[in-house]
């Protein structure tokens, strides 16, 4: 089972007992991460520069055994930069440095892929950061899906990246349709379509023709639909430290665990577990 994951890492830098730890981040590459610690056979897909951020990103992405080949390097540019600070509850404040980021011309010429993955994984930061590529990003997931390849979309909707709701909703409307299974945070979707439960999230990604939706809805629980079937299951609670890279770790768990012939509860068992490990550690990614 073969994934591909695109999207943008950057620096990281989480602030935390009165020093800066510093790391590598990045919402799919997170789960990329995530996937490959669980055994699946990942690629990444991005853009990066010729300074030594970037050489320490492969330099990981080698060390995780996740793919690197689809990886150009642009001469004079280097990775975006973001900063973490906590509050006593875990929840997280981000700081940005990504204008010139080359992850943003992922998609500014058309993407030919000769090997087709099994599973094509983005999200809306993704799509949010390679908008000026989208007509592009749109053709290579419809041909993609054409040819077989299940195409995985995380809406993970942060106003900061666009000029308005209504550019958002244009962007993701393009997309919607060629996914088959979507994994929304419903407080995202609230801010996104005006979406308030869980219901009228099924009701609004059915009408999209998404097979399988996996929700993210407060206490936290998780709400799942396959078509008229559904399953729902709370979380344990935990002392968060640090909520950044939870939802990325779930999806990861999740998608992981279904691509290995795993139950729906297994996968959200899994997926709510690995969750949990991460919001007790300080960064986005765990320590090996």
């Amino acid at each position: 089972m073969r994934i591909l994951c695109a999207g943008e890492v950057m620096v990281e830098f989480a602030s935390g007992g009165g020093a800066w730890q510093q790391a590598y981040g990045g919402d799919t590459y997170n789960t990329a991460i995530y996937m490959a610690r669980a055994g699946m056979d990942v690629e990444y897909m991005t853009a990066l520069g010729d300074d030594h951020f970037s050489a320490e990103i492969l330099a990981a992405l080698a060390r995780e055994q996740v793919g690197s080949g689809l990886i150009p390097r642009l001469p004079g540019r280097q990775p975006g930069l973001y900063t973490i600070h906590n509050q006593p509850d875990g929840e997280r404040e981000f700081r940005y440095w990504r204008g010139r980021s080359p992850a943003r011309e992922l998609f500014d010429e058309p993407v030919e892929l000769v090997d087709v993955p099994d599973i094509f994984y983005f999200s809306g930061i993704t799509l949010a950061v390679t908008r000026s590529g989208l007509d592009n990003l749109v053709q290579l997931i419809a041909g993609l899906r054409r040819r077989g390849c299940q195409i995985v979309f995380d809406p993970n909707y942060r106003p900061r990246l666009w000029s308005g709701v209504e550019e958002a909703r244009s962007c993701y409307e393009a997309v919607l349709g060629h996914c088959d299974m979507v994994l929304p945070t419903l407080d995202d979707e609230t801010q996104l379509w005006g979406i308030d439960s869980a219901e009228a999230c099924r009701d609004f990604y059915r009408a999209q023709g998404v097979q399988e939706l996996v929700i993210k809805v407060p206490g936290p629980a998780c709400q799942v639909w396959m078509g008229d079937s559904s399953y729902f299951q709370p979380a344990e609670a935990v002392d968060a430290v640090d909520t950044t890279g939870a939802g990325d770790s779930f999806n990861a768990a999740y998608i992981a665990s279904r691509a290995s012939g795993e139950s729906v509860a297994t996968a959200v068992s899994r997926a709510q577990q690995l969750a949990a490990q991460v919001v007790m550690h300080r960064g986005a990614v765990l320590p090996r």
